[in-house]
């Protein structure tokens, strides 16, 4: 197959798959499926935020740690950028 063949064959399938997952997102939200019948709040209802009561299922005394606060922010930024660097060597042009 040649390369423009190729890319206009997946620049149609990205759009027929683009178009049936707004149309699916569209049809659910119309047919209201996935909502729980008991809460009022809508389609939010499976965040732990919106569970009724929830502040009372938490303990702020379950996790205890010696490590400082700022180790953890670290730690977390370097994860954000070792993925980062991750995803452009993967989206790098090849061949």
């Amino acid at each position: 197959m040649r390369p423009e063949r190729r890319k206009q064959l997946y620049k149609t399938v990205t759009i027929l798959a683009v178009v049936a997952v707004l149309g699916c997102a569209v049809w659910i939200m119309a047919r209201r499926l996935g909502l729980s019948p008991e809460y009022d709040f809508g389609a939010g209802a499976y965040y732990y935020a919106d569970i009724p009561g929830y502040e009372n299922l938490i303990r702020d005394d379950v996790y205890r740690t010696n490590v400082p606060l700022w180790v953890h922010i670290v730690l977390f930024l370097a994860w954000g950028w070792l993925m980062y660097r991750l995803w452009v060597w993967i989206d790098k042009p090849r061949g």
